[in-house]
């Protein structure tokens, strides 16, 4: 019932649309179809409040889910993140500080923070705390987050928080409580983007056509919005003739909006993505857009609407420029592996004569090895952390 409402909902938006669509390849004619832009219905697909991919349905993170993130690997990137924070905690603060995690998911790197940070309190007398804020907008994933983070035996001192996304956009409250680090681990590449091409040397936009009967369709469209084609061009980007690609927007808007809630503070993006060059390189003639459905990649964004993850790589040139441009400071921008290893992962292997191949050590000593040396996705996930200063 939810996925027919959904795409009912979905040919409803677009037939109340304006006709300015055509098919690629009909640039001439003067036929025009009526269409929303893909990422209106990347929004509706992915965000919509009744059946979208991450407002309803089951836990979409893990084994059971559709895709993995780093925090499945073992522990390693909580205990390097912590690491980063403690020492925020102590440089940069001096006291302690709350960790806003957004688009947290299950609570499973959160957890797994909450967990090193305790280990490295009890080795070292580290004197901070670390709350933890976990922002998640679907049901099933801040039901389960609130449950690990309550199987923790500092729970009630910790006072966690569990907020939705425009609980977490208002400002005051929370944000003025405690020195904030805001982390999105895989966040920025589920927003909604546009989708661009260049026909006949000229710059459109890709829209989606079609009904609820005949299915949905991509269509070529005129820019829905300028910053589009000024994003482009800050980046320095030019592309090819039938080339696509993706910008985006609301990760700009995120930043900017960020800037404005954080009086001071830092963010830490992890993903996975590219610079400019390597982001529209001539082997992506059609950009990086994937979909995700129980662990297997496709390219088919019209099929199995609202059951399957849609993802974009994020282009950290123009997240970059938009952060500086939003007031941020680039602190840190490196590969996650360069990270890992920036933050202690080393440190972790230890020589053992285990037998047990799923023994505590040989576990560790196999996730530090499959996020360093595993098949270069610690490459193209990257680290970058912005700060902003009082002022």
């Amino acid at each position: 019932m939810g996925k027919n409402a959904l795409i009912n909902r979905i040919s409803n938006q677009i037939s109340g649309m304006p006709a300015v669509g055509w098919r690629p390849g009909a640039e001439g004619s003067t036929d025009r179809l009526r269409c929303i832009t893909f990422k209106q219905y990347m929004t509706l697909c992915l965000y919509d409040q009744q059946d979208g991919y991450y407002r309803s349905g089951p836990v979409r993170i893990g084994r059971k889910g559709d895709f993995y993130t780093s925090s499945g690997v073992g522990t390693v990137l909580a205990f390097c993140l912590a690491n980063g924070l403690q020492d925020y905690a102590v440089r940069a603060v001096g006291g302690d500080i709350q960790l806003v995690e957004w688009g947290a998911g299950t609570g499973r790197l959160s957890m797994q923070i909450q967990e090193a940070w305790q280990a490295a309190k009890s080795d070292h007398a580290f004197p901070y705390q670390c709350r933890p804020v976990l922002v998640d907008d679907h049901p099933s994933h801040l039901e389960e987050a609130k449950l690990v983070l309550f199987s923790h035996p500092s729970y009630d001192s910790l006072s966690p928080l569990f907020l939705s996304s425009m609980q977490a956009r208002q400002r005051g409250g929370y944000w003025r409580e405690l020195p904030s680090v805001v982390l999105a681990n895989e966040l920025l590449d589920a927003f909604p983007v546009h989708r661009v091409s260049v026909e006949k040397g000229e710059l459109v936009e890709l829209g989606v056509a079609g009904n609820a009967e005949e299915g949905f369709y991509e269509v070529y469209m005129p820019l829905s919005d300028e910053r589009v084609a000024a994003s482009l061009q800050r980046d320095g980007i030019s592309l090819r003739e039938g080339q696509q690609t993706e910008v985006n927007a609301e990760a700009e808007l995120w930043l900017a909006q960020l800037g404005q809630l954080m009086d001071s503070g830092r963010v830490i993006i992890i993903d996975y993505g590219h610079e400019a060059d390597e982001y529209t390189a001539g082997h992506r003639m059609k950009g990086t857009l994937l979909c995700y459905s129980g662990h297997v990649a496709n390219d088919e964004p019209y099929a199995r609407i609202g059951e399957q993850d849609i993802t974009a790589h994020v282009p950290f040139t123009s997240i970059r420029h938009a952060a500086e441009a939003a007031g941020w400071q680039i602190s840190y921008y490196n590969t996650q592996k360069q990270f890992l290893i920036d933050h202690g992962a080393m440190g972790l292997l230890r020589n053992h004569a285990e037998t047990d191949p799923f023994g505590p050590t040989a576990k560790m000593n196999r996730a530090v090895r499959q996020l360093l040396l595993s098949d270069g996705m610690s490459e193209t996930f990257k680290v970058l952390i912005l700060d902003k200063q009082s002022q």
